[in-house]
């Protein structure tokens, strides 16, 4: 979701113009490409091996735990962290808000697939897949959900999320169990967020 860290233009008369779900869907395409074309040309310019991606039961199943787990944390740290309540609150509106209940796939999907393809199979490889890669790794993930400074307490969290993930790469030594988390948390987040609204509506 990180092509959203660009805010929707402000003027001095206006709020801000919220997005419309065609350019929410868009911009998750646009990025998802992005990123995995980042991933093919980092590999081939320099002939690293990526993570390898292969289907692990087990794999699948710590993913799956993880992603759900990652979700409910994230949904009570929404209740009980005021200043990322509202920074998550300004942010989520901007992506979710435009978005129907079945988007939420894609939601889940295009940046599950294509972030964790970038960050943990092709970056944490090629920097080390060590502590020093994992920060980094991490950091970088986690800035790239950050709109502004008022948005600090959301970017610290998905570094967070994002040292979970490259741990559970060098753990497993497999990306599925990332993407299997990313899709699972990105999907079941976007519908707790949705359904807690529909109930102020």
């Amino acid at each position: 979701m990180s092509i959203f860290s660009q805010a929707p233009k402000q003027n001095q008369d206006h709020k801000n113009e919220a997005l419309s779900r065609s350019q929410v869907l868009i911009a998750m395409a646009v990025t998802a490409i992005i990123f995995l074309g980042i991933s093919k040309l980092w590999v081939y310019l320099t002939g690293i091996s990526m993570v390898p991606l292969y289907w692990n039961i087990e794999h699948g199943a710590i993913g799956l735990g993880i992603g759900l787990g990652v979700a409910l944390l994230s949904s009570l740290i929404y209740e009980i962290w005021e200043s990322y309540r509202i920074a998550a609150q300004e942010y989520l509106e901007m992506v979710l808000k435009p978005l129907e209940t079945v988007d939420l796939i894609w939601l889940g999907l295009l940046p599950g697939l294509s972030e964790e393809m970038l960050f943990r199979g092709v970056a944490l490889s090629a920097l080390g897949m060590n502590g020093i890669a994992l920060i980094i790794t991490s950091v970088v993930f986690g800035a790239l959900h950050m709109a502004n400074a008022k948005h600090l307490s959301y970017t610290v969290w998905a570094i967070a999320v994002g040292m979970m993930l490259g741990a559970i790469t060098m753990y497993t030594g497999n990306l599925l169990s990332a993407i299997v988390a990313h899709v699972v948390t990105n999907s079941l987040s976007g519908m707790i967020w949705k359904y807690k609204q529909s109930k102020l509506a």
